[in-house]
């Protein structure tokens, strides 16, 4: 998908004097031999190509404004376009789009190109480190490369980031929350974040709170909802293992007492066995940390059966059509009924006016009555990135990589937020959904600023 793209290529086959403007005089209309003009045309064709000759005379047509003139650039995104997160991730490419439409198309002096990179494949149905490598790599390689929209899963910056690090490409993430991306604070994994920034430079940034916030908000939730004794998964990845390790220290500030941080394998035919201890320890609660796409329907009903009393809770890992629609293969409506999901996406109408705003012209340009909530964050990534390279002045790499950096009380679609020395925003409102009829129900905001403390 791209909003400019290179004109056709021009035929050498024929040239007259109409196609050569103003250079055509230099042929003569006289009785000069075929063979003299054949040498003036020759010599002329070499100018044009090695000058790019673009006015004539008296006919100025303004110098740098010229689009022929502006120099193109390219912000590529990387997200899953097969598997469960499709009907997310295709909602985060219409807002990128619209925000470049909307700009025109342009940022600053600069012509904008985007392509939209598949990170998934349909055999996986989710990210793979293959795909999402190789996106990072084209992105890398490509001199015109202004900015890098993704990844949606924090395990495929794990990946990607070290790539475009080293090759100093400006990265915007729509949706990773795992704290190890950017500090080490607690949730991270040794050797985080360090380990990708190999140049020893920052280029990464985030617009979704970090997992500290997430998880402050899932244990206050369930402190809110009378619960004491919670029984805990997680699917390994950089995302679900951190995320479960930042809710063990989010439930103990809230005094619930997490019976379990049990990591899965998501290739087990079923989770009876592991359910079933859940229910000798008598969790009046379950929570799961990670993805879809890592088993996570066979998991809750599993836990469902194993404990029909118990409140279940998820995070933005699963805040998706897959997971929560049976008609999509998610989990079955009584077990909906039981859940409720904490994801960094609020209501339309819980957005300042800007982000009503551009709800409405969502839905007239997509005529999508009832949107994805991610599509804002599509939106705002590609709106920064546009800003951020109309900020460098230059349109190179590390001047957009300062203008990230450099965000401050930047006011947008999701509110006003800036970027911290880490990348992360100071944004830290999520959304809490309930599940009614198969899909997600915004039920009320949480505000955790105080995971910060």
């Amino acid at each position: 998908m791209t909003y400019l793209q290179d004109g056709p290529a021009v035929s050498a086959t024929t040239v007259t004097d109409r196609d050569l403007g103003c250079g055509a005089g230099l042929l003569g209309r006289d009785d000069r031999s075929l063979e003299d003009n054949m040498r003036r045309l020759l010599t002329l064709a070499t100018a044009m190509g090695l000058m790019a000759i673009t006015a004539c005379g008296g006919d100025d047509d303004g110098g740098s404004g010229d689009a022929s003139e502006r120099k193109q650039l390219t912000v590529y995104s990387s997200l899953p376009l097969q598997g469960a997160s499709r009907p997310q991730t295709v909602a985060m490419v219409n807002g990128i789009e619209l925000a470049l439409e909307q700009a025109g198309g342009r940022a600053g002096d600069f012509d904008i190109r985007y392509e939209s990179l598949d990170g998934s494949t349909a055999q996986a149905g989710s990210w793979t480190p293959e795909a999402t490598s190789s996106n990072a790599r084209e992105a890398a390689l490509n001199d015109n490369t202004a900015a890098y929209i993704g990844e949606f899963n924090s395990g495929a910056s794990a990946v990607s980031m070290p790539i475009l690090n080293e090759g100093g490409v400006p990265q915007i993430s729509p949706a990773n929350t795992a704290v190890g991306l950017t500090s080490d604070d607690p949730g991270a994994e040794t050797g985080e974040p360090e380990k990708y920034y190999p140049t020893g430079e920052r280029h990464y940034v985030r617009i979704v709170p970090k997992d500290t916030i997430q998880a402050a908000a899932l244990a206050t939730v369930m402190e809110q909802d009378g619960c004491s004794r919670v029984f805990m998964t997680n699917d390994k990845e950089v995302y679900g293992a951190g995320l479960a390790r930042n809710i063990q220290n989010a439930g103990k500030r809230q005094g619930l007492q997490i019976l379990a941080n049990e990591a899965i394998d998501k290739n087990a035919a079923n989770f009876r066995s592991l359910a079933a201890s859940a229910a000798r320890q008598d969790a009046d609660c379950f929570v799961y940390a990670g993805i879809t796409a890592n088993n996570a329907v066979q998991l809750y009903k599993d836990f469902a059966a194993a404990l029909p009393d118990a409140k279940l809770y998820g995070p933005d890992g699963v805040a998706e059509s897959g997971f929560v629609d049976p008609k999509e293969g998610g989990i079955p409506r009584r077990v909906g009924r039981r859940t409720k999901v904490t994801v960094a996406t609020l209501a339309p109408d819980q957005y300042p006016p800007q982000g009503r705003e551009f709800f409405d012209a969502f839905r007239q340009k997509y005529g999508d009555d009832n949107p994805d909530p991610y599509a804002i964050y599509g939106y705002e990534a590609m709106r920064l990135a546009l800003d951020a390279i109309e900020r460098s002045g230059t349109g190179e790499k590390p001047d957009i990589i300062d203008a990230l950096f450099e965000t401050q009380d930047r006011e947008s679609v999701l509110g006003t937020y800036s970027i911290d020395d880490n990348g992360d925003t100071t944004l830290t409102s999520y959304g809490v959904y309930t599940v009614k009829g198969g899909k997600l129900t915004f039920d009320k905001t949480i505000e955790a600023a105080s995971a910060r403390e």
